[in-house]
């Protein structure tokens, strides 16, 4: 497989020196302000991954247009209709996208999918994360998923970083980012009860977990028929 790397920084570093581990041959990083790359191998590709910032989601959808090209879309923040880009453009070729290629994060969220279930009627819920001082958005796009496995229907209210004099709790889940120096990333959910707590935490010591698990993707995608994949797929 070829792959091409869309992002010059960290992450697409990474991917585009990784890539032969997963028996692929990285064509380089490009984006919307260096495009070469894409426009002059564009019958070579076989999968694109990218990792960078949404400015660049509707340029490659854009040029994949028409293609075979594959997609492995990991870049957070994206807009309802950017998602909803990406869900009709998986109706023509595979796209796989996940706001977190950790293995273990998938495995987080399937936890809390089966216990939210059964603690939210008694328990007060927190959630907290943590990244590196150069990280722009917030909350992470792994914490939103989070959010999304716990309360999928949208039945609390999201209270990000209380301040003054806010009263007590109502039906809600607390969201809080912290942001300080290289860490790749801490989740943590809480589930406050009467006298017990349960504490579930995730903690990511190096970018390779998330490395690893886009080059998996882009390889899963080999095989695939059109189609839009996460990690669940990637589980099974």
């Amino acid at each position: 497989m070829k792959a091409l790397v869309v992002g010059k920084g960290r992450m697409g570093q990474l991917l585009s020196a990784h890539a032969d581990s997963f028996g692929m041959h990285s064509l380089g990083c490009c984006d919307v302000l260096d495009p070469a790359l894409l426009l002059d191998h564009k019958e070579e590709i076989d999968v694109i991954l990218d990792f960078s910032h949404p400015d660049n989601l509707d340029w490659i959808l854009d040029e994949i247009e028409g293609t075979n090209i594959a997609l492995v879309e990991g870049t957070t923040a994206l807009s309802e209709a950017q998602k909803q880009r990406l869900a009709q453009q998986a109706a023509r070729q595979p796209v796989f996208y996940s706001a977190n290629y950790s293995y273990g994060v998938a495995v987080f969220q399937k936890l809390l999918k089966t216990i939210t279930p059964l603690l939210k009627d008694g328990f007060d819920m927190e959630l907290v994360e943590t990244h590196h001082n150069q990280k722009a958005d917030a909350p992470s796009g792994t914490a939103l998923a989070l959010l999304e496995a716990m309360d999928p229907d949208g039945e609390f209210e999201r209270v990000y970083a209380r301040e003054g004099v806010v009263g007590k709790r109502g039906k809600e889940i607390g969201v809080h980012a912290l942001r300080g120096g290289t860490i790749a990333g801490i989740h943590e959910v809480d589930f406050f009860g009467e006298d017990e707590t349960i504490e579930i935490k995730h903690t990511a010591t190096s970018r390779m977990i998330f490395v690893n698990g886009a080059l998996k993707a882009a390889r899963f995608l080999a095989d695939q028929q059109p189609g839009l994949y996460t990690m669940d797929d990637l589980l099974r």
